[in-house]
């Protein structure tokens, strides 16, 4: 009895203790993630599969539903910072301009960004005319082809890496590379699959190639040197993937992307 009751004592005196060193964690965690005292989300309108403008201006999608999320676990205000493009978000990393994004993993944004983990998986396909002679996607890296993407995007960067003969005509942003390629008579249009099969759906002139030519690991990241806000965030998507948050945001949302498994 006298044990159980020193250990109760014990527990007693240690726990203002503990719960003052979680508070001091908590403060260190919201300087790192949020040096300004508000979270400052990147929100990347070029992927319609993460976040969208309304009529209102108002934002909605998988990104901003994440970022309301985190704001909330760290005990911040949040500000959603859009973009028209994710190349914009990327080149604003060293400038201060936000504190958390959402992007796609990329070797050449990793210079700049630590990147978590992957919460969802989409596909890069390509779009051709309908009389087009290309069926297949080992077709389109041809010479005398040209390719209409996105400036920056993840699938501008993985394919400046890969293609060898075709060339790359770039629009400033996703939405616009689509447009560019109707409207230029370019002979592929390369971008995130699902706003290549609503364009293929409401216009019969064109067609989607079989199958995906790469896939889009979509994380959460931090420009570097925030090393403790990585390591949280890191832990965050794994927490959101596994709680059906991710999966339940997607389906209130209306997109059909894959939750990225756990790592």
């Amino acid at each position: 009895m006298r044990i159980v009751w020193a250990m109760f004592l014990l527990a007693a005196f240690l726990a203002p203790a503990a719960q003052a060193e979680d508070a001091a964690i908590a403060r260190d965690l919201a300087r790192d993630l949020a040096p300004t005292g508000t979270l400052r989300a990147a929100i990347n309108l070029g992927n319609a599969v993460l976040a969208r403008k309304g009529a209102d201006g108002a934002l909605s999608g998988v990104a901003v539903d994440l970022a309301r999320a985190l704001s909330e676990r760290i005990g911040v205000p949040l500000v959603l910072v859009p973009y028209d493009s994710a190349g914009a978000v990327s080149e604003a990393a060293a400038s201060g301009a936000w504190d958390v994004c959402f992007l796609a993993r990329d070797p050449t944004r990793a210079e700049g960004i630590v990147f978590t983990a992957p919460y969802l998986v989409i596909e890069g396909g390509y779009l051709v005319p309908a009389a087009s002679p290309i069926r297949a996607l080992d077709a389109v890296d041809r010479d005398g082809v040209r390719i209409a993407v996105g400036r920056g995007s993840a699938y501008d960067l993985y394919l400046s890496r890969t293609i060898r003969h075709a060339t790359l005509v770039r629009a400033p942003t996703s939405p616009a590379a689509i447009a560019l390629f109707a409207e230029s008579g370019l002979e592929v249009a390369a971008n995130v699959r699902q706003p290549l099969e609503a364009y293929a759906a409401a216009h019969p002139q064109v067609r989607m190639l079989p199958g995906r030519f790469m896939e889009i690991a979509q994380a959460m990241g931090v420009p570097k040197g925030r090393d403790a806000g990585a390591a949280y965030l890191r832990r965050f998507v794994e927490a959101m993937k596994a709680d059906g948050f991710v999966a339940k945001a997607l389906d209130a949302n209306g997109q059909a992307a894959t939750v990225a498994p756990a790592e």
